[in-house]
């Protein structure tokens, strides 16, 4: 009843400006290139002027959600998502898969290679559009601009059928039972999982400034769990507990039992990933930090370097703890073993695993917060429907539509999937869709530096090296074609009851379903009925901006053409547009393309 009133609020949030006059920032500076419309957008966040394609979402100005995070709050969003489930629930399943402990430490180390090549591609990417928020996302859209609005569609909707977070509400719900010493059934399972879920999805609702200090504070008490685990790992080493009377026995030998099955090492890579994937949280708020790109290249970095180095040294204590074969054997509750084998099964083992439960639900705070500005940023785009619905910021200055429609597709997937795969074939689903995201985010790099070339942009304030970009292309490559490959125990033998590649297929369909959606909706349809789509912008109530996708007949679209401007908003009389031409003017200067693709500049009367 409560969230029907919310809602009912948010749908008759009024609309303060539906393609209102075009601001000059839209209207004064537009350069084409070909068929791409470029706009000279400034945010309010102290970064530097971006060029965009005008068929993105609409840059705001001012962000409706504030400007509450510094360089510290930066570091622990991106730690509270990178610490949360990987390192304590991922290296039985890494073991298992690469079969030594040798090379199991080090895919740790191959995991920072991987997401240091990746921070590197968000880092300059996020130079180029230091104005918005929700990263892969803008980043996808302005580096594949035509066919137009393809890219927004496919990756909203597989945002947006994939956007649940119900493995890790499924480890927070083990740990909780693990500390009571209980044997539950499924569905006391589910149900505590909804239940942590539940409270994570409401704590982040109600106030986005509460909400950051909150994963502030659970970041801090995560890296002093990794540091206290470390340090109780090398008084192991030094045989100080009884318990353990050799703790290098898991060390002799190290490589002893690799693994020749590029499925296993292809599946460990996949949870390696899973373990580093909060690395880039940070670049969802971009347009919420002041000084964006100074604050991401020394944040990245140093939270990424700093977890790198805690789960090498608390991998090393799991191994100097537990027996390979518990390890091997363990799915999501290694930490909790680890904490057994070393104080037992005293209150102070069970005080010990309450911090990675604590250290659990912070990490759904973490990934609620990075991934609801990603779904705001696909409804901004205007290609889902009720666009004012997902980039509200009202009533509580948070983006309340994407909280509520994560938390719905959530609960729904923990109620339904088996539990006992729902951890695995969770991961493992979107880790293949997102692959071939991925792989296009890491090309269209150069395609966004090829066509900032052709318009004589300046250099942006971070720029990769060639070795860490094409390093991350063959990663992704890798990811694609790999889990192809079967296990060695046969089509049923993999991390789940069923077909072993069930998550590729899986992936791949709902991305051809997008394809088809999409050519339907915008080619298709149009055609049939005589209408085009065209764009619009709107302003609600607090400033958020959002774009509306309309059905313009056909016999209508000159005339819309001609008083909106290529963003969506109606042209000003006091814009410097020239009704008779449409042209967009520049105190008297019109920049066009000219017949050599470059960007050329014509003095107009």
């Amino acid at each position: 009843m409560v969230l029907g009133g919310l809602w009912e609020k948010v749908r008759s949030e009024r609309v303060l400006k539906a393609s209102h006059e075009s601001d000059d920032a839209s209207e004064q500076n537009v350069i084409y290139d070909g068929s791409l419309e470029y706009t000279i957008e400034q945010g309010g966040n102290g970064s530097k002027p971006s060029y965009q394609e005008a068929s993105g979402a609409p840059v705001e100005k001012q962000s409706p959600l504030g400007y509450q995070i510094s360089w510290f709050t930066v570091v622990f969003l991106n730690i509270g998502q990178m610490i949360g489930t990987g390192v304590f629930s991922t290296p039985g399943s890494i073991y298992r898969g690469v079969g030594s402990v040798g090379l199991s430490l080090i895919y740790w180390f191959i995991g920072l290679l991987v997401a240091g090549s990746g921070l590197a591609v968000y880092l300059e990417l996020a130079s180029y559009f230091p104005n918005r928020s929700g990263a892969v996302v803008v980043y996808l859209e302005q580096a594949y601009p035509r066919p137009k609005y393809f890219f927004p569609t496919t990756y909203a909707m597989l945002n947006i059928l994939l956007a649940f977070s119900s493995s890790n509400a499924i480890v927070l719900s083990n740990y909780l039972f693990r500390i009571a010493d209980h044997d539950p059934t499924e569905w006391e399972s589910k149900g505590v999982a909804i239940a942590g879920y539940t409270i994570a999805t409401i704590f982040c609702i109600i106030s986005n400034k509460y909400s950051l200090y909150f994963s502030n504070a659970i970041g801090i008490v995560k890296v002093l769990t990794l540091v206290f685990i470390s340090i109780t790992g090398f008084v192991v080493l030094g045989g100080r507990v009884d318990r353990i009377p050799d703790p290098g026995a898991n060390f002799r030998n190290a490589f002893e039992g690799t693994t020749n099955s590029a499925y296993g090492l292809i599946n460990a890579l996949v949870r390696i990933n899973f373990a580093y994937e909060g690395y880039a949280n940070g670049f969802n708020m971009v347009n919420e930090v002041k000084n964006p790109i100074k604050t991401m290249k020394l944040a990245g970095p140093a939270s990424l370097l700093g977890i790198a180095i805690l789960y090498m040294l608390v991998n090393i204590a799991y191994f100097a703890a537990i027996p390979k074969a518990e390890i091997k054997g363990a799915s999501t509750i290694a930490a909790s073993l680890f904490f057994s084998h070393v104080f037992g099964s005293s209150g102070a083992s069970r005080g010990l695993n309450f911090l990675i439960l604590l250290s659990a639900f912070g990490n759904l705070i973490s990934n609620l917060i990075g991934a609801s500005r990603i779904i705001r940023e696909c409804g901004r785009q205007g290609v889902l429907p009720y666009p004012q619905f997902w980039a509200s910021t009202q009533p509580f200055g948070t983006p309340l539509g994407p909280y509520f429609f994560k938390y719905i597709v959530t609960i729904f997937v923990i109620l339904v999937l088996p539990f006992g795969d729902a951890f695995d074939f969770v991961v493992d689903l979107k880790s293949y869709p997102d692959a071939m995201f991925y792989l296009c985010l890491a090309a269209g790099l150069y395609v966004i530096r090829y066509r900032r070339k052709r318009l004589n942009a300046e250099r942006p304030e971070f720029k990769a090296w060639h070795i860490p970009v094409i390093f991350w292309i063959c990663i992704q490559i890798l990811l694609l074609a790999m889990p192809w490959v079967p296990p060695l125990t046969g089509r049923y033998g993999g991390s789940v009851s069923f077909w072993y590649a069930t998550y590729c297929v899986v992936g791949i369909g709902i991305l051809i379903i997008c394809g088809i959606y999409y050519y339907l909706w915008i080619n298709v349809i149009p055609r049939l009925k005589g209408y085009t789509i065209r764009q619009e912008v709107l302003v609600l109530d607090n400033g958020a901006q959002t774009h509306r996708l309309l059905k313009v007949p056909n016999a209508e679209l000159a005339e819309w053409d001609l008083k909106h401007d290529v963003i969506g908003k109606v042209r000003g009389l006091s814009s410097g547009t020239d009704q008779n031409s449409g042209s967009e003017k520049e105190q008297g200067v019109l920049r066009e393309r000219g017949k050599d693709d470059k960007a050329v500049i014509h003095e107009t009367v």
